[in-house]
């Protein structure tokens, strides 16, 4: 037998690259948004990625500020969003990865001693610590939705990822931990219990935003995702490899067009008009020369004004600053600065505006790049973009990336999910 005849039998058979926590099966995610509600089913195939099924989109209706103000709009919304997809996937979702900007979610760092003994860690320990972590984070009114470990000390070693098996005395453990107002889950939990849909599982919005966008090296360095979205803007830093800090501030691309729209007395629907094909922060040298038409409010076709590009640079300008200088002093306030390093990753529709990357370095005084998240198998081009990247992170979440090493709340104690505890109380009342 020659070599050629026996290469057939020295080639591998592919195997599976299915990570840890990865869903089985078709699976869906929610990104519920200020100005769009987007949702995906997906599949995770044999290399671990996933492959689009099924997608929707609807304009945002119901939301403000990253929670849900009106009931009825949003139910309607979410219904034709999951309907489209599942009609094109031909699949029916009882249970959906929901993105969590609702509830002003908070987030802190905890520094913990565990008692060991001189004996081996076990999962046990990590959920002792977990578990105390989430007593002493625990406020009145709100609810812990994400808990991980940033890191480990074993007596006196630091830097240890998995203390599994390792003997000590003592168990230092570092956990993150984002919480959010218990009222506003009751009623995102109450607005999909309408659409027969449950919580699966919450994931924070800035968290999924990066997990679309940052590339390895990124998160090991340290870096910080801004995600400029509709009706609010959102933070998550990097360092060492893991989330240690999340915010949100109420300031998104509708104040921009909000201000278009009441400086130039101008309908909303072209004020965003405006802002999406003239808008922009810099200023270019024929701005002043550039006349645009604006429709004012409530005049009829004839009455149009022309301003100057100029004057569209200089309404939006000032709210990029705003939003800029509220993310450097939340940065400050965090006290992450150091492990944050000096990279930032904009993504979001808002972040597509002309000069917000050149305005964000000046501002924050850091390297800064817009963050296109990654590519992903079935899912149209024109759904690839800054604005998606939520709902993209969502999916690199079911495919396991991301996951802690040991969930905020595991064991017997605690029923699975999120959100459980708040969709047992929804069904009781409704």
């Amino acid at each position: 037998m020659n070599a050629l005849s026996r290469l057939p039998a020295l080639i591998e058979p592919p195997t599976e690259r299915r990570r840890r926590g990865a869903r089985s099966g078709p699976f869906g995610v929610l990104d519920i948004g200020t100005t769009k509600v987007v949702c995906l089913i997906a599949r995770i195939e044999g290399d671990g990625e996933p492959r689009v099924l099924g997608f929707g989109w609807q304009r945002g209706r119901g939301v403000k500020g990253g929670s849900i103000i009106d009931l009825e709009e949003a139910e309607r919304a979410i219904r034709a969003a999951v309907g489209q997809a599942e009609e094109m996937s031909d699949t029916k979702l009882a249970g959906l990865i929901v993105n969590l900007s609702c509830g002003q979610p908070e987030s802190r760092l905890l520094n913990l001693q565990w008692p060991i003994g001189g004996r081996a860690v076990n999962d046990a320990d990590l959920r002792g610590i977990l578990m105390e972590a989430r007593r002493r984070g625990t406020e009145e009114g709100r609810e812990g939705v994400h808990g991980a470990p940033v890191s480990f000390t074993v007596d006196a070693t630091p830097g240890v990822d998995d203390p599994r098996g390792m003997v000590c005395d003592t168990l230092g453990a570092r956990v993150h931990l984002v919480d959010a107002s218990q009222a506003a889950l009751r009623n995102l939990g109450a607005c999909l219990l309408r659409c027969d849909l449950e919580v699966d599982e919450l994931v924070s919005a800035p968290y999924a935003a990066a997990l679309a966008t940052l590339v390895e090296d990124e998160k090991r360095i340290g870096a910080t995702v801004i995600d400029m979205g509709g009706g609010t803007t959102s933070i998550a830093v990097f360092g060492e490899g893991q989330l240690i800090h999340t915010a949100q501030i109420p300031i998104g691309g509708w104040q921009v067009t909000n201000d278009l729209a009441r400086v130039l007395s101008t309908p909303i629907n072209h004020a965003e008009r405006l802002k999406t094909l003239h808008g922009g922060a810099m200023a270019s040298a024929d701005d002043d020369r550039e006349m645009l038409p604006v429709p004012l409010v409530g005049e009829d076709e004839d009455h149009i004004a022309r301003v100057p590009r100029a004057m569209i640079v200089n309404i939006i300008r000032p709210r990029l600053e705003e939003t800029f200088e509220l993310v450097r002093e939340r940065l400050e306030q965090a006290g992450v600065a150091r492990e944050s390093g000096t990279r930032v990753v904009l993504t979001g529709g808002a972040s597509q505006l002309i000069g917000a990357r050149e305005l964000a370095a000046r501002v924050l005084d850091r390297q800064v790049r817009v963050g296109r998240p990654r590519s992903v198998r079935g899912l149209p081009e024109t759904a690839g973009g800054p604005p998606f990247a939520g709902a993209i992170g969502l999916l690199a979440w079911g495919a396991g990336e991301g996951r802690p090493l040991i969930d905020i709340a595991p064991g017997v104690d605690r029923p699975q999910g999120a959100l459980r505890r708040v969709f047992e109380w929804l069904k009781v009342r409704l």
